[in-house]
């Protein structure tokens, strides 16, 4: 089957992760089921802050951090290579806090002058096993309209509001994507979303001309992976339903055919940790989740260690089976 996996952030690493080890190999038979013919991810481009945000500034380049963690995620010998690309320089004028990945895209792109062919690159590079897109290569930023009227620019200020967000909008408005971007999604028998920041990681992809369109036309299976955590600021009291609500509204259609939700309890210190920075589990409100034509998908999911995270593997054959138990598609 083909697979598109759409987001930002740890989220996104997460899911390809887990998809990457469903890949058939061309020259054998699969030796995990269902297969994965071809994978792709769609990235987010609009980091602003650390690494990313200064070589944004100094280089006039892409944001590379998210196109990084999607490289090690996706690499070959992923132990190596996450070492590598993740290696963060604590000293050194103008080096100190640049993950050397984001270095290499840097310098790449600098060589080809062309930030795709650079992520193109480094994939062959690292024999990465998928596609990577950022979803425009349009010098994109992020600007929210809050609930009180006010206007907020660049997604550091963003991701620190208190006050709620009304709208959130990409400048330039009229930004174009990756033709193969568009095409990956035309051809997909599974494309997911999330989890990640609702405002910063996800709804961003759907605000690139395009993009939400060729979702909902998509004759794949459209599905999308509910967070674990709200997040202090930006969906501070959200239930799943409104997380939901938020990526239609901005996309002004329905999106998902399902919605995968977790269903594995929170241990008493993870929540305690997460109550001290004004976060909480995500509540499961099925009944407005269906209301919005939405299924709920109901699975223990949670790997629980400092953070709370979705276990890789089991989602991965979650989303998976789920594919594979649709009627196929006509050739």
């Amino acid at each position: 089957m083909r697979v598109v996996a759409i987001g930002g952030g740890t989220g996104l690493s997460t899911v390809l992760r887990g998809l990457k080890q469903h890949i058939a190999e061309p020259s054998r038979a699969p030796s995990v089921k269902p297969a994965i013919t071809f994978l792709s991810a769609i990235v987010t481009v609009t980091d602003e802050g650390g690494s990313s945000g200064r070589l944004r500034r100094d280089f006039r380049i892409l944001p590379p951090g998210d196109i990084r963690n999607c490289l090690v995620a996706l690499a070959e010998d992923e132990t190596l290579f996450a070492k590598l690309f993740n290696y963060r320089f604590s000293s050194g004028i103008g080096l100190r806090g640049h993950s050397f990945g984001n270095l290499f895209l840097t310098a790449l792109t600098h060589i080809t002058k062309d930030f795709a062919k650079a992520v193109r690159l480094s994939s062959e590079i690292l024999a990465v096993r998928g596609e990577i897109f950022p979803s425009t290569l349009s010098d994109v930023h992020l600007q929210a309209r809050l609930k009180d009227g006010r206007t907020l620019y660049g997604e550091s200020r963003i991701t620190r509001t208190s006050t709620p967000i009304k709208r959130l909008y990409v400048t330039p408005r009229r930004s174009k994507p990756l033709p193969e971007a568009l095409s990956a999604i035309r051809s997909a028998d599974l494309i997911t979303m999330g989890p990640g920041s609702l405002y910063t990681s996800l709804i961003p992809n759907l605000l690139i001309s395009g993009i939400a369109e060729e979702i909902a036309n998509s004759k794949g299976l459209k599905l999308y992976v509910g967070n674990l955590m709200t997040q202090p600021g930006e969906t501070r009291g959200y239930t799943a339903a409104d997380h939901l609500r938020a990526l239609h509204e901005h996309a002004d259609r329905k999106l998902f055919d399902g919605i995968i939700l977790n269903t594995s309890p929170f241990s008493a210190t993870l929540r305690k940790r997460y109550a001290a920075k004004r976060a909480e589990p995500v509540v499961n409100d099925l009944d407005r989740i269906k209301a919005l034509g939405v299924e709920p998908i109901l699975a223990d999911l949670l790997a629980e260690d400092h953070v709370a995270r979705h276990d890789a593997q089991k989602l991965a054959s979650l989303l998976l089976n789920l594919v594979a138990r649709r009627k196929p598609r006509p050739p």
